[in-house]
């Protein structure tokens, strides 16, 4: 049996329905139009996690569709700042206890403001990552508003 991640426990927790999603995964390709194609989602219902800092407001998290970009200035604006850019790689495990390829908004270890794309609406559930590389979780996206205190916004290219 596989133990579950601290993402998927807290949504448990809280009393939110959590279908989990594993998959084989490659080290040197994590994209996540290729976890939206193994869990058998589209792509516009698979969210990926990305941490970015604002010059101003410090790190924020974003959730976006893995076929998407972030727009880093509607992202800017969402955070109520002049700039944004994503973090290095090598800055998010300190951050947030996650790494790449397994970044959840869910269960980091710090809470930051939370910011997920309105497109997450169209859909009843959605799949981020549920804390480890080859693992999803398929929630309600307001699981997600309400345990990061996320803010939805137009935050997409």
């Amino acid at each position: 049996m596989v133990n579950k991640t601290n993402a998927v426990r807290l949504v448990e927790k809280a009393g939110y329905s959590c279908e989990e999603a594993f998959y084989e995964f490659n080290e040197k390709d994590l994209n996540g139009m290729h976890a939206a194609e193994a869990i058998g989602l589209p792509p516009e219902q698979v969210f990926k996690t990305l941490v970015a800092r604002g010059m101003h407001t410090g790190i924020h998290i974003f959730c976006i569709p893995v076929c998407c970009e972030l727009d880093l200035k509607s992202a800017a604006k969402a955070a109520g700042d002049k700039k944004m850019e994503l973090v290095s790689v090598k800055e998010l495990l300190n951050l947030t206890g996650y790494i790449r390829g397994g970044c959840s908004p869910i269960g980091m270890k710090k809470k930051y403001p939370t910011h997920i794309d309105e497109t997450c609406q169209l859909y009843e559930k959605i799949a981020v990552s549920a804390g480890e590389r080859g693992h999803q979780m398929i929630i309600p996206y307001d699981a997600i508003v309400a345990l990061t205190n996320a803010k939805l916004a137009d935050i997409i290219l």
